[in-house]
């Protein structure tokens, strides 16, 4: 897909969003188009992917058809997307899919099979405990795997920097073959599509 066709995608999903047609969380995309997409490049077919509760345009360029992405989102699993078929999977658990995706690469390194894991996640996630031990048993044990960190700067409404008081992210400038760090302003709220309200 192209930037303009992922833009497209969450824009309609946002006005159906703002419509009341989705009785459930969404959690959108916006400004990191071109970084995505530049990540996807490497991606086969093959490999897996995993990601937290954003998780929509990452089913897209993975090759789920959108209009299966839009039925999903429409049911109410915005957050929660998974695709076997094209090796995909979501979770709204904060850092849930990583120990799930080092056990993959684990399998594919002890079967030999030709495939690699693309593992996303927020700038707030990648400084857990969970995250800083996944990453170090990967690298430790040469697993086929690449993290992805994408910064949109915010834990939910909090500055992911002034939560842990911290300026600069451990990720941030790290030249290393297991992790791509970048980062983003996004449009959207946490989640939902309009403008937060809070009491």
């Amino acid at each position: 897909m192209t930037k303009d066709e992922l833009i497209a995608f969450e824009d309609e999903i946002a006005a159906t969003f703002n419509a009341g047609k989705i009785r459930a969380p969404v959690h959108l995309y916006s400004g990191n188009e071109e970084q995505i997409i530049s990540v996807f490049k490497n991606v086969r077919p093959q490999d897996w992917v995993f990601c937290s509760w954003r998780a929509h345009y990452q089913c897209l360029l993975k090759g789920v058809p959108p209009e299966q992405v839009r039925d999903e989102i429409m049911a109410g699993r915005s957050i929660s997307l998974c695709f076997p078929e094209q090796r995909i999977y979501s979770s709204a658990i904060v850092g849930g899919v990583l120990p799930i995706a080092v056990g993959a690469a684990m399998a594919i390194q002890r079967s030999g099979e030709d495939a690699k894991v693309y593992c996303f996640m927020g700038e707030m996630t990648s400084e857990t405990g969970i995250a800083h031990e996944s990453i170090k048993y990967s690298r430790n044990h040469k697993l086929p795997i690449h993290f992805i960190v994408e910064d949109n700067e915010k834990s939910v409404c909090t500055d992911t920097r002034e939560a842990w008081n911290q300026p600069h992210l451990s990720y941030q400038d790290v030249a290393d073959e297991y992790i791509t760090y970048y980062r983003y302003q996004t449009k959207y709220p946490h989640a939902g599509a309009g403008m937060r309200v809070q009491f």
